[in-house]
């Protein structure tokens, strides 16, 4: 067992967004057009689960108490937090115990759309389950870097739960300025959000609340949250993303007071 905890050591970093098992992600090197991950190329990746594992909103770890996902996915203290998952046949769940939404969320402008949810129990570290880096507020993602996000969600806008995927998909997008994203979705661009995507991918339902993620000096930053867009899942329309600089102020006053 000592040996097999070195060996983990060596390959788990313990430091946040670099995943112990290499992403491959065309591209760069529903969700509608994506392809399937690597199995645990995404560590901070999880699955929000309700009435025995129905898959609902992804989320993200960003230690091993804390999950990052959408106010608007609605999570009770009596849903799952799946982490480790691939094929949502999960190795670990862990219970909720509280949930932090951000008071400023609405639901009429989709401003704001984060909450927060304190694990009753530690994610247990692993090369399969490890924390994604939160941006300082001064970080700059400018448009036009090529991001990934990832999630269960439909690959069909129909609507059909056939197709929602067995395993974890992945899609590179382009950010856009918010200039550009006013293009698509005018007055309700805020500077809150960030876009990404009109460029043959997007995210779908069932990914809201789930990363989208960018590499930065040498690690994978969550830069936004999955929140809405076309209600087709249009590859050719960006999907809006809560800007997770903006909201880091809030998020550290909810760690730093529990």
């Amino acid at each position: 067992e000592i040996l097999w905890q070195l060996e983990l050591s060596m390959k788990w970093p313990g430091n946040c967004g670099v995943p112990a098992i290499t992403p491959v992600v065309r591209g760069y090197t529903r969700i509608v057009n994506g392809e399937a991950a690597v199995p645990g190329s995404w560590p901070w990746q999880v699955s929000l689960q309700r009435n025995n594992g129905f898959h609902f909103c992804g989320g993200s770890l960003i230690s091993e108490n804390w999950v990052v996902t959408a106010a608007h996915c609605g999570v009770r203290k009596t849903d799952t937090v799946v982490v480790g998952a691939y094929d949502q046949d999960a190795p670990e769940h862990c219970c909720v115990l509280q949930v932090f939404k951000n008071p400023k969320f609405n639901m009429l402008t989709i401003r704001d759309d984060i909450a927060l949810i304190k694990l009753a129990t530690p994610a247990q570290l692993s090369d399969r389950v490890s924390p994604v880096c939160l941006p300082k507020a001064t970080d700059e993602f400018p448009g036009g870097m090529t991001c990934v996000t990832t999630g269960w969600g439909l690959t069909d806008s129909s609507g059909n739960s056939s197709h929602t995927p067995a395993v974890l998909q992945q899609a590179a997008l382009p950010l856009l300025t918010n200039t550009q994203c006013k293009e698509f979705w005018g007055f309700r661009i805020r500077d809150v959000m960030v876009c990404a995507g009109a460029d043959g991918a997007s995210s779908c339902m069932g990914d809201s609340g789930g990363p989208l993620v960018c590499h930065k000096d040498g690690a994978w930053n969550l830069v936004g949250i999955v929140s809405w867009g076309s209600s087709t899942c249009s590859t050719k329309t960006p999907t809006v993303y809560a800007r997770v600089t903006k909201l880091r102020d809030w998020i550290n006053s909810i760690l730093e007071a529990n």
